[in-house]
């Protein structure tokens, strides 16, 4: 029995979005043999080669991309035109990819609101801070912390998180406790090297409302926020990291604070998502409101 269109639409963009036909069956739920005899059903009934098939990759080919951008359209259409009637709430399988420690500190908490209000959303979130592909790792968007490269993405700027310039009592009583930009001549940094852009980050302050940036000699560098604070606790060096990432260690005085007459400049948030694909209900209304609950947590 043929497969309806739209659900075999919807199972094509799955496949390139995933560029595997395994995958694409795991996330619908379906077996492997469905998917790939749909996608044989839909290429015969088009009378064209839709993917580029191997062993380890699957690949859309031109008329592939041409008939996938299609699709996307015409199935955003129809998800527009049903929400229309009757009052509707968004619904389906709606992906997010977020920092693990801002997920936690300005999404998780409102998040049971947030399901309250459209109980017909599934949420599936992914951790990372390297900037994906969200078409091929089927994401509908990203939040991502700090100055972004250019991407063929749409950035939408949701907010600004405020650094903290920080060390522990036990690394202030080895090295001083620096109170001029000089003073740092004679201590040393715990490197974070992104995994977004692969470089290490310098400590950057602002000096007469102008960035200063300030790379230190490091004996400990690392590509996570949890490793850097904890590190910090052990007085293995100086840290900028977003305040909210600090509340507990300042509160306790695990870490005091430093330089505040020269604060670090703050950090951007953004909210990704593709540009070549129109917004979903379920995707617009996660973006508004957790540009809501963003600025609602950072303000308190």
């Amino acid at each position: 029995m043929a497969m309806d269109r739209i659900d075999a639409m919807r199972l094509f963009t799955r496949v390139v979005e995933q560029r595997s036909f395994t995958q694409a069956a795991q996330d619908l739920a379906l077996p492997r043999s469905t998917v790939t005899d749909a996608i044989k059903q839909l290429e015969a009934r088009l009378k064209v080669r839709l993917l580029q098939r191997t062993t380890r990759h699957v690949s859309p080919t031109l008329d592939g991309e041409a008939y996938y951008q299609r699709c996307l359209r015409i199935l955003a259409d129809i998800e527009d035109a049903e929400m229309a009637f009757a009052g509707a709430k968004p619904r389906g399988l709606l992906r997010i990819d977020v920092h693990g420690t801002l997920a936690r500190h300005f999404l998780l908490p409102g998040l049971p609101d947030f399901l309250a209000r459209y109980p017909d959303i599934e949420l599936f979130m992914s951790e990372g801070d390297r900037l994906i592909d969200p078409l091929r790792e089927g994401v509908d968007c990203v939040v991502r912390v700090g100055k972004l490269k250019d991407s063929d993405m749409v950035a939408r700027h949701i907010g600004a998180l405020s650094e903290t310039t920080c060390a522990s009592p036990d690394y202030l009583q080895r090295f001083g406790v620096p109170d001029s930009l000089e003073a740092l001549a004679n201590h040393r940094m715990i490197g974070f090297r992104s995994s977004a852009t692969g470089s290490l980050m310098p400590l950057e302050f602002l000096v007469d409302g102008k960035p200063r940036s300030i790379t230190l000699p490091t004996t400990l560098t690392v590509s996570s926020g949890d490793s850097m604070v904890a590190a910090a606790r052990l007085g293995l060096g100086i840290i900028q990291v977003p305040h909210y990432h600090l509340q507990q260690d300042l509160a306790r005085g695990s870490l005091l604070p430093l330089l505040a007459q020269y604060p670090p400049t703050p950090m951007p948030v953004s909210l990704l998502y593709p540009r070549n694909r129109q917004l979903s209900p379920r995707v617009r209304v996660f973006i508004d409101w957790f540009s809501q609950a963003f600025a609602a947590r950072n303000q308190a």
